[in-house]
């Protein structure tokens, strides 16, 4: 890996405001970086099934789709097994016969999918695409050295992407708390009962009506204040 592909790469990271978009700006600086590349897709697995989260402008539509659907195809295999996938000219492949057949008529000709060592996912591969036979055979160690690299970078962006879902889920749970003590403390006020006798009071209603306990608590707070607690939430 050279240190022009690693800076812009940790350039990339740096500006990066998520991991959609970090993911399409690396496919785009694939397409730049790895000679004979005309379009980059990244495949992860989500929910049980593979997707591709971002793709390079100029991807063909549904290149990538149609190897979900037949569950078989360079992207799937590199994803799923862990090898790298290369197929230097798509008309001489006999492989995959069903995504060579659609991807032949969408011009491409030569294919790289390589696995990408994505903590937390089951299988993920970045896919890089020629429009001419064997146009990618020069670049196999750059393009090595380049998924390497993007793995490291979507790690990093998996990461702060988790820490913050996780400090949202925190700050939600400190909301929904906050309203349920107030409205537990009404209840206790108003019927004259302890603590434990209103929160069951609570739930049962919660559950009666269908309703979220953190919905009907800020309701029941919402009418004492005349609506302006949900203001502050």
């Amino acid at each position: 890996m050279t240190s022009r592909t690693t800076d812009t790469l940790d350039h990339a990271m740096a500006r990066s405001r998520g991991l959609d978009t970090l993911l399409r700006d690396l496919t785009d600086r694939a397409v730049v970086q790895v000679p004979g590349a005309t379009a980059c897709s990244v495949t992860v697995r989500r929910a049980d099934r593979l997707m591709t989260l971002a793709g390079s402008s100029g991807l063909p539509g549904g290149l990538d789709l149609r190897q979900y659907e037949n569950g078989s195809g360079p992207c799937v295999d590199a994803a799923e097994t862990g090898s790298a996938q290369y197929a230097p000219d798509l008309a001489a492949e006999s492989r995959w016969p069903a995504y060579t057949e659609y991807a032949l008529a969408t011009g491409v000709r030569c294919v790289l999918a390589l696995p990408l060592a994505v903590e937390g996912e089951t299988g993920a591969a970045l896919n890089l695409y020629g429009l001419e036979p064997d146009s990618l055979a020069a670049a196999l160690d750059a393009a090595r050295a380049f998924a390497e690299r993007a793995a490291e970078a979507v790690n990093e962006a998996l990461r702060i992407e988790r820490q913050q879902a996780s400090a949202a889920d925190v700050r939600t749970a400190l909301l929904s708390r906050g309203v349920i003590d107030q409205a537990v403390g009404m209840l206790m006020a108003r019927e004259r009962i302890d603590a434990h006798r209103a929160m069951e009071r609570l739930r049962r209603a919660s559950q009666d009506r269908n309703v979220k306990l953190r919905d009907l608590c800020a309701g029941l707070v919402d009418r004492a204040s005349g609506g302006a607690s949900r203001g502050g939430q």
